[in-house]
């Protein structure tokens, strides 16, 4: 009879192999660390939907990262998104940020609407927790940090934004405005300003106008109209627009003041080349675009807009679409999506994580060319925490979906202006 020596390798080989038989688990390796990352939006209340296109965007973005490896150059640790809600009430984006920080969130990113990111911007400077902007477009809300890091107030911007600005939006819609109108070989005289009565739309206005009288183009804003945010009725600020006698109305609007905006213009039956928005959500939306119908149609609005002339991009698309019951990958669900990129390659870059000034040094640094939206170069950040290179492009509700039609080199089809009568 052969005698079998029992090493403690053999042994230990044997107890794992029983212990398997019996259904114990196997002693597990080291897991891969996680960051967390809280991403906040608004997912109730009047902004719920483009909140839950960024929500999914995000998601969906760091799905495609820890699939891919996670983060490399720090032994494939995974993201892990803490999820926020500010339930479209500005004075939750600090009470969201605080919850998710207490739960060991080491960065922030969010929150679409320019009042709540304003909020979640103090909190980020008070818990050094650098804080990426997906979409907001308040210009304080950056210039205000930087200028009091300037003046020695604070020690360390902790806040960045990949997103236009109100004052770039502004420039950009004065250019589309004038070259839309040459192309179209029209001449409007006439354009009403019509805009939400909060943070966003005051800024959006004020960035609009200024553009406006640096240009001094032909063309002249005859009345700037303001709603309180939220509206119940626009029937006396659309009859105000009216008595402008305007060419172009340009609304800066929310998802919820559209929905009562565009019927009560088609109601006063106002006679109008077209709308043309300067910028804003209400226009492109799923829900507004079902609920509006035919009274969003030839409506141009300048936002920032994924490039589908990128196969990646038609790519994610697609699976956003599956993912969301049919959605178009926009402007939210695409700059949550891309923000999440720009994170993930901050953290590459990063000496430590474990260090939000490292952290932040990474920041200042950003050049990342990897993005599914339009964009005049690399995602960079200029003094002021600001990518100059997020740029927005001209789109149009065509056959009641929103298509870019300008500039050319974005163009997927070919603008019409005046829109046709009736």
């Amino acid at each position: 009879m052969t005698k079998h020596r029992l090493t403690r390798r053999t042994f230990l080989k044997a107890t794992a192999a029983g212990a398997t038989v019996a259904g114990f688990p196997l002693p597990l390796r080291a897991q891969p660390k996680t960051f967390k990352i809280g991403v906040i939006h608004p997912v109730t209340g009047a902004l719920a939907e483009p909140g839950q296109a960024c929500r999914l965007g995000a998601q969906m973005a760091a799905d495609a990262i820890n699939a891919a490896g996670g983060i490399k150059s720090k032994g494939g640790i995974k993201l892990q998104l803490i999820v926020g809600d500010t339930q479209t009430k500005p004075e939750n984006g600090r009470v969201e940020a605080e919850r998710v920080v207490n739960r060991g969130t080491r960065m922030l990113m969010g929150s679409f609407d320019s009042g709540s990111t304003n909020a979640m911007a103090s909190l980020a400077q008070q818990r050094r927790v650098p804080l990426l902007i997906d979409i907001a477009a308040a210009d304080p809300i950056t210039a205000n940090v930087a200028k009091s890091v300037k003046d020695g107030q604070q020690k360390v911007q902790y806040v960045y934004r990949n997103f236009p600005t109100g004052s770039s939006f502004g420039r950009k819609a004065v250019q589309y405005f004038n070259e839309i109108f040459k192309e179209a070989n029209a001449s409007p005289k006439r354009v009403v300003l019509m805009y939400c009565n909060d943070l966003f739309g005051q800024n959006q206005a004020r960035g609009f106008q200024a553009a406006h009288k640096a240009a001094n183009p032909s063309w002249e804003i005859v009345e700037a109209i303001p709603w309180p945010e939220p509206p119940s009725d626009l029937s006396t600020e659309v009859s105000k627009a009216k008595a402008a006698k305007p060419d172009v109305i340009a609304p800066i609007t929310r998802p919820a003041s559209a929905l009562l905006l565009f019927p009560e213009i088609r109601k006063q039956r106002i006679e109008l080349m077209g709308i043309v928005g300067p910028g804003s959500p209400g226009l492109y939306e799923a829900g507004q675009l079902a609920a509006l119908k035919e009274d969003l149609e030839y409506v141009l609005t300048s936002v920032p807009w994924a490039n589908f002339k990128n196969p990646k991009t038609n790519a994610v698309a697609e699976e956003y679409r599956k993912r969301s019951g049919g959605k178009t990958f926009d402007t939210n669900s695409g700059y949550s999506y891309d923000g999440m990129f720009v994170i993930a390659d901050i953290l590459e870059r990063a000496v430590s994580l474990e260090d939000p000034d490292a952290i932040v040094d990474a920041m200042k640094t950003t050049n990342f060319s990897g993005g599914l939206m339009q964009y005049a170069g690399p995602v960079v950040f200029n003094e002021l925490g600001d990518n100059p290179n997020a740029i927005s492009t001209m789109i149009q509700i065509l056959s009641q979906k929103p298509v870019a039609v300008w500039p050319k080199e974005a163009a997927l089809q070919k603008l019409v202006f005046p829109r046709p009568k009736a």
